[in-house]
């Protein structure tokens, strides 16, 4: 039976609400067993250093996306800056901080870096408020601005490829400890990855699939898209691309570390790989206001397996997301200079 509009218009004004409640509900219940009395009253040394480097790890990883989009705009025509699309990368971060889902942050660069110039500068305002005021509403977009959302949906389907590789190497290594089959699922996951990125080169080596390809996107009126396309799957492009994506998340990995070495928490490595591109798998459900609470609960959940302290996990995975709000605020300079 259908929604009626009615129901749909108040489902949509209440869901921010919503996830609100349940990001709080999630973090309650991360933090619910952890006697913080005991735990500031003990010897718990905070190590400022190891959180600087968590901050410098997660402004790289924000770096190397926003020139992996930028790279991606300027073969599908655009001619925005470098600079300027990394800029927008970190805007579109801050935004993300503050709202239930990452469509905010997207459609925001989506759309803005559609009118990045050469100088850096954004053209046309008045069309630009227009545009991101009915971000909604794709189908009656302009092709121009098809092609931007395009962009950033290849942007996210290269770093989704890195996530789920990296977390099938995890497995690997230390699947055992997660599950009996959990170095099997790993072995899977690899294979599976390394399959589709291989049938995509194939896709657009062959004729008869570039063939199809390029009618595909004639249809959609996304042409422009191919040459981007080219440069995410196309061989050997697409070797330095997941070697690019698996960097990217190195660093985030390597910054969630840092936050909990900083409290004195020593996490295997492999641990980190497993869990955190499946908190990034999780985190695509629009269930938290930016991972919030989510983000505690999960890592909590999958470190205690290899005998990290829950109240330690809390106190980094907190170090994290905080110090991550602090590294996306330059973004408010590209925001507030509207």
């Amino acid at each position: 039976m259908p929604m009626s509009p009615q129901l749909k218009s108040v489902l949509k004004r209440s869901w921010p609400t919503i996830r609100i409640v349940l990001s709080v509900a999630l973090l309650w219940k991360a933090t619910s067993g952890i006697d913080w009395h005991a735990l500031l009253s003990s010897e718990l040394h905070l190590k400022p250093q190891w959180l600087i480097a968590g901050a410098l790890c997660i402004c790289l990883a924000y770096i190397g996306g926003g020139l992996r989009w930028g790279l991606l705009m300027r073969k599908a025509g655009f001619q925005g800056s470098l600079r300027g699309y990394i800029a927008l990368y970190f805007s579109g971060g801050l935004i993300n901080q503050g709202l239930p889902s990452t469509l905010g942050g997207d459609s925001y660069r989506a759309i803005a870096g559609t009118h990045l110039t050469k100088t850096g500068n954004l053209s046309d305002q008045t069309g630009m408020a227009n545009e991101l005021s009915h971000a909604n509403e794709i189908k009656q977009a302009s092709p121009k601005l098809r092609l931007g959302f395009a962009m950033v949906f290849l942007d996210r389907l290269i770093g989704l490829a890195g996530n789920n590789l990296l977390g099938g190497i995890g497995l690997i290594l230390g699947g055992t400890t997660l599950a009996v089959w959990g170095q099997k699922l790993g072995y899977l996951i690899t294979a599976l990855m390394l399959l589709a990125g291989m049938l995509a080169a194939l896709a657009l080596w062959w004729q008869p699939l570039l063939n199809i390809l390029s009618k595909l996107l004639e249809r959609f009126e996304l042409s422009k898209a191919l040459p981007s396309i080219r440069l995410a799957f196309a061989w050997p492009a697409n070797l330095g691309q997941a070697l690019f994506a698996l960097a990217i998340h190195c660093l985030n990995i390597l910054a969630i570390g840092f936050c909990l070495k900083a409290y004195g928490a020593d996490v295997p490595i492999e641990a980190l790989m497993i869990g955190i591109p499946a908190l990034s798998l999780l985190l695509m459900l629009p269930i938290s206001i930016s991972g919030w609470g989510l983000r505690e609960a999960t890592l909590t959940s999958v470190l205690a397996l290899w005998g990290v302290s829950p109240s330690l996990t809390v106190l980094g995975s907190l170090s994290y997301g905080a110090i991550t709000v602090l590294c996306v605020l330059p973004g408010a300079y590209k925001l507030l200079k509207k």
